[in-house]
């Protein structure tokens, strides 16, 4: 299903494919011979999507610029299922495993593999040609690729990164639990959102 959304439309290639459940919504670029499985999701808030040539692109996965953070993924990437990339640049020949999370304003250099379940976390920066292992994280800038067991290294060097400033606009609040105003996270989200009510089917 093919959306208008803020007044723009996808513009795909004529040699790409995208399957009939596949939704595509917005400023969204589909470069050649790329192929968009069923189920994927792939939605330009504001900032726009740029998807490059001969990608693979597999099923039930999400990919979203939000207002601030466009999504780049350059030719030849392969993003695994259930995926999911938000307002993140992805470089030439990469290899997103199933299940991997890249989040706003992180950097995936050239030839670069994450595996099954990694995370790259905001604002990280990985060179090219680095490796994930499976459910590691990086994070970073130069990123830093730890262990999920090295939660309180992660926390350490997330802090630094301030993960509720860039995703949501927020200052993170002291004490246990979310560390985040979750009224205002929710106001800020719905409001956001709400401009779907005047998408149109393409």
């Amino acid at each position: 299903m093919l959306l208008e959304h803020q007044g723009k439309r996808p513009s795909i290639d004529p040699t790409a494919y995208v399957a009939p459940t596949a939704v595509v919504c917005g400023d969204v670029t589909i470069g050649p011979r790329t192929h968009v499985s069923f189920g994927a999701v792939i939605e330009a808030h504001g900032a726009p999507v740029r998807i490059g040539a001969q990608c693979v692109i597999r099923e039930n996965l999400n990919i979203r610029s939000t207002s601030s953070d466009a999504v780049t993924i350059g030719d030849h990437v392969l993003v695994g299922p259930h995926a999911s990339l938000k307002g993140c640049t992805v470089e030439d020949q990469s290899f997103l495993a199933t299940g991997v999370r890249i989040y706003q304003g992180a950097r995936v250099g050239e030839r670069t593999e994450v595996r099954i379940d990694g995370v790259v976390h905001v604002g990280s920066v990985l060179p090219p040609r680095s490796l994930v292992p499976i459910k590691w994280v990086a994070v970073g800038d130069p990123a830093q690729v730890l262990p999920p067991e090295k939660d309180d290294e992660i926390d350490e060097v997330l802090s630094r990164m301030d993960f509720a400033q860039q995703v949501y606009g927020l200052e993170r609040r002291p004490g246990g639990g979310v560390d985040m105003d979750m009224v205002e996270v929710t106001r800020h989200e719905t409001a956001g959102l709400a401009d779907h009510r005047a998408d149109r089917t393409l």
